[in-house]
């Protein structure tokens, strides 16, 4: 499903514009975004927890070369579903 499905979907659910919806959609994705660039976690009760991790500047080896690289911390984002979305799923 791409982004104008969902803004459709929502629309009809929620009898709002499309406009509203992507409006909302894109506040929500912000909303996000700045909480888990401040390594903060953001939780939706019946959804699921995204949350950031840290990963620290390490050194790694190139197994075609053997070269030694130093690769960069960097900020990745994790989903962890809620225990009742996964039992919706089952």
């Amino acid at each position: 499903m791409d982004n104008k499905a969902l803004t459709e979907i929502l629309a009809k659910r929620l009898n709002r514009k499309p406009e509203d919806i992507e409006k909302l959609l894109e506040a929500f994705i912000a909303t996000v975004k700045n909480r888990c660039g401040d390594l903060d976690s953001v939780a939706i009760p019946g959804f699921g927890t995204f949350e950031a991790k840290k990963r620290l500047e390490r050194v790694s080896i190139n197994p075609a070369t053997g070269k030694r690289m130093l690769i960069p911390p960097k900020v990745t984002l994790s989903f962890k579903p809620s225990a009742l979305l996964k039992n919706k799923l089952r």
